[in-house]
């Protein structure tokens, strides 16, 4: 058996990640079905759309569900933890504005648009984006980046969490038990 670096570590539940990016992109979708387009007939486009958005976030609301049916659960304890309140923000004019103004009036315009949204949704897979959700924001969710104490053990610290939690800020030396929807990230258990 090989081992592997922290620098060729992989995140794990793959088809998860991919649904949670696109749970994060489905306003874009319900923003699409209400603009419409002229090249597909208004019913089709609107099932596609509806699809778009009710499958991911289904998807998401079934992965917290089975995390907490498994008491699938971890203990992080803070070390650092830097807030995303600003990704939210990046997130916002980097992916929906532009694709909202977007016209779509000929298939080369689609097949654009199609294309920049599956560029998007890599980068977000790619990069671990996944945790970055709307409806997170709305539940009065926030999401912090948390690595782990230095404690001098080489194996230890190399990978951050995202940690979803309704808690203002978080303080080095917090123990978070969280359930774990994908590899890095998780959300804290309630009260």
């Amino acid at each position: 058996m090989t081992s592997r670096s922290a620098s060729t570590h992989r995140e794990g539940l793959k088809a998860a990640r991919l649904l949670m990016v696109l749970s994060s992109i489905s306003p874009l979708f319900i923003l699409w079905a209400i603009r419409g387009n002229s090249l597909i007939p208004d019913f089709w486009f609107i099932v596609f759309c509806a699809v778009m958005v009710v499958v991911p976030n289904a998807f998401l609301w079934l992965r917290i569900w089975t995390a907490k049916k498994q008491n699938d659960k971890r203990e992080i304890t803070v070390g650092s933890a830097d807030d995303h309140r600003d990704h939210l923000l990046v997130y916002l004019f980097a992916m929906l504005l532009p694709f909202y103004s977007e016209a779509i009036g000929t298939w080369r315009d689609l097949g654009a648009t199609l294309a920049a949204l599956a560029f998007i949704v890599f980068l977000f897979w790619h990069l671990n984006l996944h945790y970055m959700n709307l409806i997170f924001a709305a539940l009065g969710f926030r999401v912090f980046t948390v690595d782990p104490p230095a404690d001098g053990n080489p194996l230890t610290g190399k990978t951050h969490q995202a940690v979803i939690t309704r808690r203002e800020s978080l303080a080095s030396g917090d123990r978070i038990i969280a359930y774990r929807l994908s590899d890095t990230v998780y959300m804290e258990v309630e009260s």
